[in-house]
Order: structure tokens, then sequence, then C-alpha cells
């Protein structure tokens, strides 16, 4: 007996109508919009004190040297569009397979058109009266996708996700340095704690604290504006920062520019899921306790910008626990700037998080695939997400929200007083935030345009599975489609010589590929890395213009000082000695974002990723006809 198979139940978004398109499809809409915002603003202008007379008269726009300017102008603007048009990365394109990229939203772009033609400036509320209550509105979205009571959590953009983890730090830095401050500016509050132990309270302890002082406003000020603040009030250390080998370069930034060293930043070695060891991470954590050395933070990453790895979350949720319960305390913060987005998908339209049967049933239902994405290992750790403290979360990755939109949003607003600029007891009862944007993030002057532009994505796609979820759930089918292409590509031959190609991870957390070729036979790893930066070389900007490759991809090193020997199943894998591996200790691989809502299966694109690897099929014959096999050169960093 057979079963008829339902048909796909139609997506409450339809993602087709929220991008410009790889060709322009939906040009018409997007230029009316804009004619329409300019000429809005336009008006805007004309109706503020319609009396005051024009500065600049009709006749006036005749004359020689108005009209010279206005030819310049023409010019410049050519010479602009030229120089862009030549050397920048089509990220729209199913062509384009690299960096954390792809097409943006069409409502964020228009939104951010419109909103630089009134130049808001949010770190002053005087001038940003629109755009400061869009950020507010934003960090509260970004607190419940969390899992958090967003009267009670906080959030808010930044630039980037470096300057979020920044912000995620500095916070942890102030807030493990507050208890000390108050054993010398209020010690009976502390009565009978030892150094060890002010240096272990929970976080919510901690924060407890600041409301017990917070009625006395000069012992206020005196504790967290001049005994506190990452002095360590004596105590010489703060404790070390640990976080994955993995993790982003901007960990090691943060370390060094908050004065907390980059010695003290604790690299956590990866397991052979290229997520953090957890087992490794409770012996360091054993070590440090045993010889009385404080820990200041633990760092967990959803969305590695090398593999796209989604760390144990829930396993780390669960050790900060036991840990708390031998009497060691340290601030937990999510790096999810690439990852976080994704958790729109597990929510429903009533902002509950799925079960993974329910997540999967829908996935089916819609005609998205029915792989067993997500893992057991992923959903649980999207669940535990919220038992963090901060997490960074990115507009401009999985948002697909233009540069520059960074985020971070904190579990327990009243954080906040250790880094306020302003009377840090305004925070009580709350305070008005979008009002003191200024005295408690890192940036100064910062556009309200790109606020508006996260502002009304969120409008647009609310953070649940029918509005984000729906290009989340795309990504990952792109991703699924593309594994199997590849599997089908294990080996194959090119002008008579067998090329083998491999992912580096069967099951990837999230949507990054990263692969490598091979010559069949060949068992030298510097011979494989160096064909396979020749790939990236002619698939890359490195080759010429970019208008003129049929492919574009990013590539990245793994390194033995970086990951230790985990790579060297996957060198073994490809068929090299794996004692090349200590002598070679580094593995170049091609690497590529799966961010295009177009590459899931149930779209027009069956044969898109087949003809991919008929490129770089190609492309690798004509590298062995002529031999040229350029020298490894130095990497561009992942884009943050």
């Amino acid at each position: 007996m057979t079963t008829t198979q339902p048909e796909p139940i139609a997506p409450a978004t339809d993602v087709r109508a929220l991008f410009l398109g790889p060709k322009g499809e939906n040009r018409d809409f997007f230029t009316n919009a804009v004619d329409s915002l300019v000429e809005e603003h336009i008006h805007w202008r004309r109706d503020f004190h319609p009396e005051d007379p024009d500065i600049v008269t009709a006749a006036q726009t005749r004359e020689p040297d108005f009209e010279a300017v206005v030819d310049r102008s023409r010019d410049v603007l050519e010479r602009l569009t030229s120089r862009l048009k030549s050397t920048s990365t089509p990220w729209f394109s199913t062509r384009y397979l690299g960096h954390m990229n792809s097409d943006t939203l069409m409502i964020a772009n228009l939104a951010e058109i419109a909103t630089i033609l009134y130049n808001p400036n949010n770190v002053a509320y005087e001038s940003s009266v629109a755009t400061s209550q869009m950020e507010t509105e934003v960090g509260r979205e970004f607190a419940e996708l969390m899992g958090w009571n967003a009267d009670t959590a906080w959030g808010h953009i930044t630039t980037d996700g470096t300057v979020a983890n920044y912000e995620g730090l500095w916070l942890a830095r102030n807030l493990k340095s507050l208890p000390a401050a108050i054993r010398v500016t209020a010690p009976q509050l502390v009565t009978g704690k030892s150094e060890w132990e002010l240096m272990n309270l929970p976080t919510a302890e901690i924060l407890d604290l600041i409301d017990t002082i917070k009625p006395d406003r000069a012992l206020f000020t005196k504790t967290i504006e001049e005994s506190s603040r990452g002095r360590g009030a004596g105590t010489g250390v703060l404790g070390k920062v640990l976080v994955p080998s993995s993790r982003h370069y901007s960990w090691d930034k943060a370390a060094d520019l908050l004065g907390i060293g980059v010695d003290n930043l604790i690299r956590i070695p990866v397991d052979k899921s290229y997520r953090m060891d957890l087992a490794a991470l409770q012996r360091t954590i054993d070590d440090l306790v045993a010889q009385h050395i404080p820990i200041l933070a633990l760092v967990g990453v959803v969305g590695t910008t090398e593999e796209g790895a989604v760390d144990d979350i829930a396993g780390m949720r669960d050790l900060i626990a036991a840990n708390r319960d031998k009497g060691t305390n340290f601030y937990f913060h999510v790096d999810a700037a690439y990852g976080g987005y994704a958790r729109t998908l597990f929510m429903d339209e009533t902002n509950t998080f799925m079960s993974r049967e329910a997540l999967q049933t829908r996935i089916s239902n819609e005609g998205l695939g029915d792989n067993g994405w997500p893992s057991e290992h992923v959903w649980s750790a999207f669940e535990a997400i919220g038992s963090a403290d901060s997490i960074t979360i990115d507009p401009h990755k999985m948002g697909y929200v233009p540069y520059s939109a960074g985020g971070v949003t904190f579990r327990d607003r009243r954080i906040l007083a250790l880094i306020s600029y302003a009377a840090a007891y305004v925070f009580e009862d709350g305070g008005n935030l979008e009002e003191s944007l200024g005295s408690v993030v890192l940036e100064g002057s910062k556009s309200g345009t790109t606020a508006a532009g996260v502002w009304a994505a969120h409008q647009l796609l609310p953070l649940n599975h029918d509005g984000y979820g729906q290009l989340m759930a795309r990504s990952w089918a792109g991703t699924h489609q593309f594994l199997e292409t590849l599997k089908t590509v294990e080996s194959f031959t090119v002008n008579g010589t067998t090329i083998t190609c491999h992912p580096l991870l069967e099951d990837p957390d999230f949507n990054i590929i990263c692969m490598a070729f091979n010559v069949a036979g060949n068992t030298s790893l510097a011979t494989m890395n160096a064909l396979n930066q020749e790939l990236y070389h002619r698939f890359s900007y490195e080759f010429g213009p970019l208008f003129s490759d049929d492919w574009i991809t990013s590539h990245t090193e793994l390194t033995k000082a970086v990951y230790g020997d985990v790579p060297r199943e996957f060198i073994q894998r490809m068929g090299i000695d794996p004692d090349d591996w200590d002598t070679v200790g580094n593995v170049v691989v091609l690497r590529s974002c799966v961010m295009h809502p177009w590459l899931a299966h149930t779209v027009d694109y069956p044969e898109l990723f087949q003809s991919y690897l008929e490129i770089v099929s190609k492309t690798i014959g004509e590298i062995l006809e002529t031999q040229h096999i350029t020298p490894p050169t130095p990497l561009v960093a992942a884009t943050s």
C-alpha cells in the first residue's frame, strides 16, 4: 500500500517578497519605495514652518556656478558606483557562498535609507527620540527571544558583535569587583565572608547587594564609582576568563582593552565536533580552584565563525550549577553573534520554545526537509541559552540587516548600575534607559539609522518560527542540500586524475560547511593545502574582479595551536599521512556559509550545488594542467 505525502503547508511568510533578489526581481517595489521615502522626507522639510522662504531660488539653480557643482556631484557619484560595481562582493548572488553575508532585507535597507536623511544620534536622546525608542524596543525583543522578562532584562544595538562582547566582559569585570569594594565601603554587609567567598558570590547575590546600598546614594556612589569598576579592591586579580579555543578573536582584544590581560584568557580545547570540551573545562576549573585562583567569566559560543559549531550550552548550564553547589561562581556569557537569530526557528507564535518533536514536525510539514535536524545537541543548546547572564546577537549576520548592526542583551538590568557614567542610581525602578543610553554603552555617537533598520526588520518578521524562523529554516535546508551533494562527489575524475572531497563535519551544527579537495594518492598535507589555497585564490577577489568569478567562497586554516590534534582525523579521512599534522601544523579548508534562502530544496535550484562542484572540478583541472599552485597567503579574518 502506498501513502501520499501531504502537500507542504504554505509558510506564514513568503520569503520571495523580502529581498531585492539576485537579479533585482523586486526592483519595482524597491525603487518606488525609495522614491516615496525621499519624497516623504522632502515634504517633512517643507512642512517645517512653511512660512519660511526658500534659501535657494529657482533662478539660482540655473546659475553656472551652481550647475557646475551639480555636474561635479554627478561625476563623483558615477565614479563611486563604478568603483563599487567593479570591486564589491556580490553577497546577493547564489554564487556567493563565503563569509557570513547574504542579501539584506529590503525593509531594513529602506528603513535605513529613510532614516539616514534624519541623521539621528542614539547616544543623545534629544537628537534621536524616534530611533532611541526603536532601539529600546529592539532590546526588549532581544531579551524576549532569549526567554527573559523584558521588564527586568535589557538589551541594545551595538556596532557589531565585537563591541557586544566587550560590553559583556566589561559588565562581568565590574560585577566581580563589587563584593570586594563593598567590603571596603560597607563591611557590615559582607561580615564573615572571606576574600575567596567574596570572589565567588553568585551573580544574583551581587546584584542584590546593589539593591541594598542603593538607598544610600553617597555610599552607592563611593562603592560603585570610586571603589569598584575592575579595581579588584585589593584582591590583585579578578580571575580568569574561560573561552573555547575556537572563540572569535574579539575576546582576546577585549581582555587586552579592559585591562584583564590576554594572559588571563584561558583557551579550553575543543572536542571532535569543534565544540568546547566540557571535561577539559571542568578540569581547568578544578585546577584553578585548587590554586585559589578565581574565575571571572565563562564564554560559550553559539555558531563559531570558522565551523558554525554550537557549544554545549545546556552542559555548561549544568556544569555551572554543579560548581555553584561547591561554592565556585562566575559570570556566564554566550557569544551568539552568528547563531542567535536561529533561536527564532524554535519559538512558536506565543513566544514559547517548542519541543524538538514539534519543531521537526513543523519543518517537515513546511516541506523544508526531514533530515533529523535539529539534533538533540543543537535543540538543547538553544533551549538553554537563557541560562546566560548576557548574550551577543548580531542583526547584520543571520538578521539579514545591513552593516553595522550588532546587539547584546543582559538578563538582569540592575547590572547596568556597574557601568553607568550618569548618576548610577538613576536606574532605580528601571529608570529611563532610552534617554540615558550614552551613559551605559561602550560607544559614543551611534547612528539611529541602524536601530531603524533592525526595528523595521523585526516589525515585518517577528522573532518566531513564522517570521525570522522561515529564513533560518531555509538556510539550514540549503546547508543539508549542499552536504547531500558533497556526499555524491566524494571521489570524481578530472582529466584522468581522481579527486577526493570531504566536508570537515558530516553533520554541522549550523549553516557553515568547511571542505577540502585532494588528489587521490597524495599523502602530503602541504600539497593538499596548496591545492585548496589555490582554489580559494581562484574563487575570491585575489584572482581578479569578483564579477568574473563563477563561484565565490572563503577559506580558513585550522591550526594545531588552536585546535590541538582534533583536525588529525579529518586529514586522515582526506588520505593524508597523520604524521604530517605534527610537521605542518595546519590544514587549509574552503569555508561556505549557506545563508541564502533560495538554496533550500523547495525552490527551483535543484542542480545549483552540483553546478558549483562542476566549476570546482573544471578549476582543479586547470590547476593540475598548469601546476600553478601559489604559496599560502595570510588569511583575512572571518567577518565579525
